[in-house]
């Protein structure tokens, strides 16, 4: 069983030692480990240093292309390299090291596709009061949404299955942790939590702005993610208002058109409710749509997680007669050596 550990990296000269120094290089029932960098674009040398710290493999973007594209490309590079375990961790050494056999232990078991580290939000004594309260209400409303029950939805250390990373593909541009969490809970994928402390901070974050920035880049993930996978639904939520006020006035109207009182002074109430049942059918209308579309871009994910096996089965299997190709060269060439 082959592990490679993927370290998304911008500018991190001055901790990736460290991360690297912390990662395992034994682990039960892992034959193989290796360690992938991608450098996200950095203008100090991070590429330069990992290849001199013994990466086994490092990717360089030529410009910066932020987080969620540097996760799916570490994630398409593991899978050509024929990974059987991904894990992804960060470059800034939040995350420890030490935890990564206790994290990959259920997919090694075969018992989950997905593992997340829970970093115990209440311990983390970096974290303000108010991005404590953030995270949990954030998760809370990934839970929700997603069908899981990950304590820590944003953390960014966690392990993925090989099938769960074919079946997973990050698609906005902020982050992938969100997003992920919600495509495998509607995939109906095994997701496991384990929880581990946290290094101390070493520097301020660089993915967004500050709380409200996150909170708002987040909640647009969550929005755009759960109307792809459950558009009927949406739309049914943002139709029931409109379409149940409008029964509300209607129903008044014809009440008081029944008992035959002064319904006169009501017609207005049938000109805005009759408006408002009429906007509620037509966004349920777009919700129909919507799921229609939805049902393509189903077979459309199925397509892609076909395409993406073959592609890294192909690269395997090239690997492997390169592989057989030398070594029937070295065989030749002892032969050779011995004739002489």
């Amino acid at each position: 069983m082959k592990l490679i550990i993927q370290i998304p990296c911008l500018n991190e000269t001055a901790t990736l030692p460290a991360v690297l120094e912390d990662l395992p290089a034994h682990i039960p029932g892992i034959d193989t480990i290796e360690t992938l960098v991608i450098d996200d674009g950095s203008t100090d040398g991070t590429a330069k240093l990992a290849a001199g710290l013994g990466v086994d493999h490092v990717i360089r973007h030529r410009g910066h292309k932020g987080l969620a594209t540097a996760f799916q490309t570490g994630v398409d590079a593991c899978l050509k390299l024929g990974a059987d375990i991904i894990v992804n961790t960060d470059g800034d050494h939040q995350y420890p090291g030490t935890a990564i056999p206790r994290l990959i232990e259920p997919i090694r078991d075969g018992r989950a596709d997905i593992v997340i580290g829970d970093r115990q939000v209440d311990q983390v004594d970096h974290f303000s009061g108010r991005k404590k309260v953030l995270q949990k209400v954030g998760s809370w409303v990934v839970r929700v949404a997603s069908d899981t029950d990950v304590p820590d939805a944003p953390s960014g250390f966690r392990a993925y299955s090989r099938e769960a990373a074919l079946r997973l593909y990050v698609t906005n541009d902020f982050s992938y942790t969100v997003e992920n969490l919600i495509q495998a809970g509607k995939r109906r994928l095994t997701i496991a939590h384990t929880p581990i402390d946290t290094n101390p901070q070493t520097r301020p974050p660089r993915l967004h702005k500050g709380n409200w920035s996150f909170v708002k880049q987040q909640a647009s993930t969550i929005v755009r993610t759960f109307t792809y996978y459950e558009p009927l639904r949406t739309f049914s939520y943002l139709a029931a208002p409109f379409f149940l006020a409008g029964l509300v006035l209607l129903g008044r109207f014809f009440y008081v058109y029944a008992l035959g009182n002064a319904y006169q002074r009501l017609l207005q109430s049938v000109t805005i409710g009759a408006s408002l049942v009429v906007i509620g059918f037509l966004i349920f209308v777009v919700g129909l749509l919507a799921d229609a579309v939805a049902n393509h871009r189903r077979l459309t994910e199925e397509l892609l997680y076909r395409v993406r096996s073959i592609d890294s089965d192909e690269r395997i299997d090239d690997l492997a007669r390169r592989l057989e190709a030398l070594e029937r060269e070295l065989t030749l060439a002892r032969d050779g050596n011995k004739d002489r």
